[in-house]
């Protein structure tokens, strides 16, 4: 089951900047992110979402490969790559997974005008190796689905640290 973790940062310069620090991570196997968006408040009052992950982009990868497998049982590997890239792209970018996009935005709708907040769905992470590095970020945690000990101690981590 995932864990749901939604931290405001004061801009989205800052928000980014956890998320570059969570794939790092992610690539070095200690979390798995389900899905990650930073959520904006902008000046003129509007809500954005930006989503991180590339749906459509992981949708044709696996398409790709699937393609290619059944392009080699009828001796064609490179059409049926090329069409099943195309269908997965579709479908990734048809996609909607994850956190709902109106949670999303009457969260965003709490914030600053500025403001930014990173919203995760953690599906596995190494707390005592991932919190030091997002630490020096600072931010408020405005919710989660974590524990109430887990959400105290990542609270702690946050707080403890002045954001640069």
């Amino acid at each position: 089951m995932a864990n749901l973790i939604a931290i405001a940062y004061p801009d989205r310069a800052t928000a980014d900047q956890v998320v570059d620090t969570l794939a790092r991570l992610q690539t070095e196997h200690l979390i798995t992110l389900e899905d990650a968006v930073v959520v904006t408040h902008e000046q003129d009052g509007k809500i954005k979402l930006h989503q991180t992950r590339k749906l459509a982009a992981t949708g044709a990868a696996g398409g790709a490969l699937w393609g290619g497998l059944i392009g080699l049982i009828f001796f064609v590997p490179l059409l049926g790559m090329a069409i099943g890239a195309a269908t997965g792209a579709a479908t990734g970018a048809l996609s909607d997974v994850g956190v709902d996009d109106n949670f999303m935005k009457n969260l965003g709708a709490q914030l600053q005008p500025g403001g930014a907040a990173l919203i995760v769905l953690v599906q596995r992470s190494t707390p005592d190796k991932v919190l030091p590095e997002i630490a020096h970020f600072g931010g408020e945690v405005i919710q989660t689905s974590l524990d109430t000990e887990a959400e105290e101690r990542l609270r702690q981590v946050l707080e403890a640290t002045p954001a640069a």
